[in-house]
């Protein structure tokens, strides 16, 4: 479930990185490196902190040929997908659900503080994204005012409550992952953004 999780999570994050790619014009290389460090960069920053060298997607190639194998899937059917901000949104969301509990799952096999796996796991989700939004010449999601980290935040503790409960881990995956997703979705439906410290500009 762990590793089906990783992978998925990768998909997902390659594709977003491939639509912002496309989005800002970029050659084939362009969108193949937003596509590689889109879905690895949060990972590395993760193992890199906890000392996991090399870093899992150097120790495993499965994880090159499926960023490989979801960019060319994303260009071939570019034409498909038309609502490119919609798509977008949709796998980053999608990805940011599934790095979480990859990146709690890392810090609890490392035998870390619950509030660090859940650091852990919001870094593994945001820091792709931060990577791609920088290199495309965005400010990053997770700075803006949207619910971003905090949906992965939610997501963890959730995932740590959920362990409490007599469930099998494969429900308390799901479960969180959902939560996180949810968070997410319902916040950008509804609107519903954190407080800023900056005052209303007057008309």
């Amino acid at each position: 479930m762990f590793y089906t999780l990783d992978i998925l999570g990768t998909i997902a994050f390659a594709i977003s990185g491939v639509l912002v790619a496309i989005d800002k014009k970029m050659d084939l290389f362009g969108i193949l490196i937003i596509a590689f460090v889109t879905a690895v960069g949060g990972g590395t920053l993760r193992d890199l902190l906890i000392g996991n060298t090399p870093v899992s997607w150097m120790k495993d190639i499965t994880f090159t040929y499926v960023i490989l194998a979801s960019a060319i899937f994303a260009m071939l059917f570019r034409g498909k997908i038309s609502y490119l901000r919609t798509s977008l949104f949709l796998f980053d969301t999608i990805g940011i659900g599934l790095y979480t509990l990859v990146g709690i799952e890392k810090g609890l096999s490392a035998e870390l503080h619950p509030v660090i796996c859940i650091a852990l796991g919001t870094m593994t989700a945001s820091f792709g994204g931060v990577i791609r939004d920088i290199l495309c010449n965005e400010i990053p999601v997770i700075f803006r005012k949207e619910i971003y980290a905090t949906a992965c935040i939610l997501g963890g503790l959730i995932y740590f409550l959920l362990r409490e409960f007599p469930i099998k881990d494969d429900y308390v995956f799901i479960m969180a992952g959902i939560v996180v997703i949810t968070v997410r979705l319902i916040a950008v439906k509804f609107k519903i953004a954190l407080p800023t410290i900056y005052a209303k500009e007057s008309t």
